[in-house]
């Protein structure tokens, strides 16, 4: 099985001991998102996880970490790194500050085991196409040599991004064209890989490949493992990812990011961060008399068996 740690929630920027915790114990406890009461216990011994995918906006607090959990499990490290200042991203660090954690994170991993996500891209008068072609060329400039690839993705237009961000201005087809032309040329001059996240092959005449974000050739190439032949895991259109299993919660991340789609509204991650205990064997709070707890069918995806040594 294939941990997803940062799916629903940034973990590793605000629970970062909790997390450790769960690894040193060697098991987690997720609550379902649809039904609360309902809970599933997950193993996390390297003999049941073929891989940890990690993501985040800030890996400061995870970095001294780094070393052992490396050494233990296969991981890979998706860094969100974007243009956007406090206005739409409050509690992210800054650009720079940001650059400066991906190379102490990729002196320690290793560059082959970390993409570079440059996403959501948004508009609105502020952020327009030439602010976001200037800011991709400079954090290109600094990152090529740090990362793997360099994944984007264009915003959803939930209701609520609207709501929250009443200044944004849809993109149209025009502004797509502009944009991945520019994207592809930037990158292209500093012989950088970049790919769509969730698209057909629409973009391959501008030469951007889409092949998922986390997919078995990534993994393999990236950590020396094999894979077998399965179905894709995830029923979002033009996803071909991997299956995998999110630890996180919805609402608890305290980013603040006005187009994010995990949290309701601010407020409410505060409170259930308020409950949060480092010491719980779940995110939020504590197990309850009347949860109902499963086990996790937990199956591996590898052809052999390539088992990293135990640090924890």
């Amino acid at each position: 099985m294939i941990i997803n740690v940062g799916g629903r929630t940034d973990i590793v920027n605000y629970y970062t001991p909790w997390l450790i915790n769960r690894l040193k114990e060697g098991f987690v406890y997720t609550r379902n998102p649809y039904h609360p009461k309902q809970l599933i216990k997950y193993d996390l011994s390297r003999k049941k996880v073929d891989a940890i995918i990690f993501c985040s906006k800030n890996y400061k607090p995870i970095l001294k970490h780094m070393p052992k959990i490396n050494n233990k499990y296969p991981i890979y490290c998706h860094y969100t790194i974007t243009c956007y200042q406090e206005d739409v991203e409050p509690k992210v660090p800054t650009i720079d500050e940001s650059i400066n954690i991906l190379k102490q994170l990729s002196d320690i991993i290793g560059s082959k085991k970390i993409s570079w996500r440059y996403d959501p891209i948004l508009l609105t008068s502020k952020y327009d196409i030439d602010y976001h072609l200037e800011k991709f060329e400079y954090m290109t400039n600094k990152l090529h040599e740090n990362v793997s690839s360099c994944i984007f993705s264009f915003v959803d237009m939930y209701k609520k991004v609207y709501k929250n961000m009443p200044e944004i201005i849809e993109l149209t087809e025009n502004d797509k064209t502009e944009l991945l032309k520019g994207l592809s040329k930037i990158s292209h001059k500093y012989d950088m890989p970049l790919q769509s996240c969730a698209v057909g092959s629409e973009y391959a005449k501008y030469d951007i490949n889409n092949s998922g974000c986390i997919t078995s050739k990534i993994l393999e190439q990236s950590n020396g493992l094999a894979f077998k032949k399965m179905k894709k895991g995830n029923k979002r259109k033009g996803c071909s990812c991997l299956p995998w299993r999110d630890i996180g919660e919805y609402d608890t991340c305290l980013n603040e990011c006005k187009y994010c789609y995990a949290n309701k509204r601010p407020t409410i991650a505060k409170k259930n961060y308020e409950k949060h205990d480092p010491q719980s064997p779940i995110l939020v709070g504590h197990i309850k008399k009347d949860d109902k707890i499963n086990n996790a069918k937990q199956y591996s995806f590898l052809l052999h068996d390539n088992k990293q040594q135990t640090l924890f």
